[in-house]
Parts: structure tokens; C-alpha cells; sequence
């Protein structure tokens, strides 16, 4: 059986756009989301679907479809972030300081839709439906979290979306593989000995291990397939012009692609660090700390994806997606825990992620809200 969402009557879509203003004018912080969830309970149960709260502001809502079958899961992220709107339209944000720059707002709205496009089919389809609505993805990573809790226990697959200002509005993009970059930050203390400027063979430059240190870092090749970018955002050192420093600290931070590769480079920076204190006769302290793990899309399922655009749409809307992104997502940690897929929906506005001007469009809201539906039915359908 074919499924097409392509023709919506205007008070679904009207019906949607208004949940995405409300939950753009009150923009709420992670796990702070209590009236976005509230807002999502109220939608969801007023749908027929059942939900449960997690980690107080988390909100799953469970679609059984007429059969038994796989389940398929979705997730939108809720959480807004410490930015003054500057978009100037009249549902901006009434918190003042918090805005959804990132787009959340029609994530979380464009699931709510998907929702009420799913349950009009559920006599046609066989399996489950589990809807994740995440808090705290911009902090400490919601997912991993929930996951914890056992939300993706049972999970066949798992699939999400992002808008994003590089594609048309009315398109989606695909990527296979390799897809947001994972995150760890390293903090590194120089130890050196201190001597007068005149004479710095008495001393162990602390300051010049650490220039070295950033400098060859900064130097480590890269490729498509194996991207990195090491930043180093912090060097602090020294005490006057003329002696030589005895300690210096710098922190950064690794962006990498695969699991593999963010071993190796883990490895990399602690001996290019490490080399720059042979050279000087100094020691060093290095400490990592993990953040979100990046996003390696399944195969299959980024093809489930991929038929479900070009179903669902035309084959002018898709975007195969040609290079990955070095920006970070935690949406990984629930493809690790199974299998699935995240793609890209067009923001029909070209302002940067996290700009205090950025405005998706209703349109990147419409597609948002089929794409999910379109997978769902795709994936259940196989």
C-alpha cells in the first residue's frame, strides 16, 4: 500500500503552524521544558495516544497501528536556548534571553503533526509507533538520559530531523554514514621550570610547549571521510615579560567523524602534546571529557528515508547530502543503542543555526511533519 501525505486540508497544517508559534513565544531551557510538555501531552492525548513522562519534562507517546509488527521510533528535541530574539515576528519569544534559535520549536511542533497524519492511517498499518519528545539536547544531552530510562527498549529503528538553513525550503536532505561529528574537549596543564628572560636555558619554557603544542594541533591533516577540526579556544600563561613561564594551560576542543577516528585522534593530540614537551623539557597533564558521541547513519535505513522523500515528495526535493557536518547532535546515542537515520528538512531561511534572527518557515514545518509521517509508513511498510 502506497501512503501520500501530499494533500493536507489547511486546518491541520493551520492547526500546526499555531502549536509551533505557541511553543516558539515560550521558550523554555533544558529540562525546564514543563509547559512545552504539558503542551505535548494535551496535543498527543487529545489524539488518542497515551503518553508517560520521563526525567520530569521528557514526554513519550506510544501509536499502536491495527497489527502487530516492528517498532519504528521518532524523536523531536524541545529545548531552546540563552538567545535574545531578534526575528521580529509576532509569536517571538515572551521569555526574555531564551529563544528557540535552533529550531525546536518546529521539531517539536512538526512531530505533533506527524502524529495526527500517523493515527489517520492507523487501520493501515502493522507495528508501533514510539514518539520521543527530548529535553535538553543543547546541555548535557537528554538522550543518553533517556535512554538510561529504557525508552528505546523494544526499538526497531530510529529516525529524526533537523532543519537546516543550507537546504530550500520544500526539500529534504539525506546523508549516509558518517554524519555529525562526535565531541571531546581537552584541557591541558604545561609544566615547566621558571628562569630570567636573559637566560631561558636555566628554565623549561612552559609557554613556548604550549605555542608548539597549539600550533602543530592546529596543523593535523584532515580528509573528507576522516574530518577533524581541532579548536583551541583558551591559552593562559605567564606572569611578566621577562621571565620565562613555568606553567601554562590551554583547553579545546576535538570534532571527529566515527568511533574509530575519535580514538586515534584522542590518541594524536595527547602525543602531539606530548612531543612539544620533549622539545622544551616540560611535562604535561592532559584530561579528556566526552561529549556527544555524533551521528553514523544506518544504511537501510537512511534508504528507507531516502524512498520515503521521493515518494512522499518529488525527486527535485531531495538533497543527497555530499560532505558531513562538523557540528555536534546527540541524537547518535539513540542510533547506537539500534539502528536509524536523521535527515535534514530545508529552513527556508538562510540566517545560521543558533542566530538570534533565525526563523524557520511554515513551509520547513509542513515538511518537516510528512517526512516523519512518510518514513514511518515507509519503514512499517517493508
Amino acid at each position: 500500500m502506497l501512503f501520500r501525505f501530499n494533500i493536507i486540508s489547511q486546518d491541520i497544517i493551520d492547526e500546526v503552524v499555531e502549536l509551533r508559534r505557541r511553543i516558539h513565544s515560550n521558550p523554555e531551557m533544558g529540562n525546564q521544558e514543563y509547559a512545552t510538555a504539558a503542551l505535548v501531552e494535551e496535543y498527543l492525548n487529545g489524539l488518542g495516544i497515551p503518553t508517560s513522562r520521563v526525567l520530569d519534562t521528557a514526554v513519550i507517546g506510544i501509536i499502536d497501528f491495527a497489527k502487530p509488527g516492528k517498532t519504528v521510533a521518532l524523536r523531536a528535541d524541545m529545548d531552546a536556548l540563552p538567545v535574545c530574539e531578534l526575528t521580529g515576528v509576532d509569536y517571538a519569544s515572551q521569555n526574555e534571553g531564551v529563544m528557540h534559535a535552533c529550531g525546536h520549536d518546529v521539531h517539536t511542533a512538526s512531530l505533533l503533526g506527524a502524529a495526527k497524519l500517523l493515527v489517520s492511517q492507523k487501520e493501515n498499518l502493522c507495528g508501533r509507533c514510539v514518539l520521543i519528545f527530548q529535553p535538553d539536547e543543547e546541555g548535557d544531552g537528554g538522550a543518553r538520559r533517556l535512554i538510561a530510562k529504557g525508552v528505546m527498549k523494544g526499538v526497531d529503528a530510529v529516525f529524526g530531523a533537523h532543519v537546516a538553513p543550507d537546504i530550500e525550503a520544500g526539500k529534504v536532505g539525506v546523508r549516509y554514514g558518517k554524519f555529525y561529528a562526535a565531541a571531546d574537549m581537552f584541557d591541558v596543564t604545561i609544566k615547566g621550570v621558571s628562569a630570567h628572560g636573559a637566560s631561558p636555558e636555566k628554565g623549561a619554557d612552559a609557554l613556548a610547549t604550549a605555542a608548539k603544542a597549539v600550533v602543530d594541533l592546529k596543523a593535523i591533516p584532515t580528509t573528507q571521510e576522516d574530518k577533524c577540526v581541532i579548536s583551541t579556544g583558551m591559552l593562559h600563561s605567564g606572569t611578566a615579560r621577562n621571565i620565562i613561564a613555568d606553567k601554562a594551560e590551554f583547553s579545546g576542543i576535538i570534532r571527529s567523524l566515527g568511533a574509530e577516528n575519535r580514538a586515534y585522534l584522542r590518541k594524536l593530540v595527547r602525543k602531539t602534546i606530548t612531543d612539544a614537551c620533549e622539545t622544551y623539557g616540560t611535562s604535561a597533564e592532559i584530561s579528556f571529557r566526552e561529549s556527544y558521541m555524533g551521528i553514523v547513519n544506518s544504511k537501510n535505513e537512511t534508504a528507507v528515508a531516502e524512498a520515503a522523500a521521493l515518494m512522499e515528495f518529488d525527486k527535485s526535493a531531495l538533497v543527497i547530502i555530499d560532505e558531513p557536518l562538523m557540528t555536534t547532535e546527540d541524537f547518535g546515542y539513540f542510533i547506537d543503542e539500534s539502528v536509524g537515520s536523521f535527515y535534514h528538512i530545508g529552513a527556508g531561511c538562510t540566517k545560521p543555526l543558533h542566530s538570534p534572527e533565525f526563523l524557520p518557515s511554515d513551509e520547513a514545518l509542513v515538511t518537516a511533519m510528512r517526512m516523519h509521517a512518510a518514513v514511518v509508513c515507509e519503514y512499517l511498510s517493508r
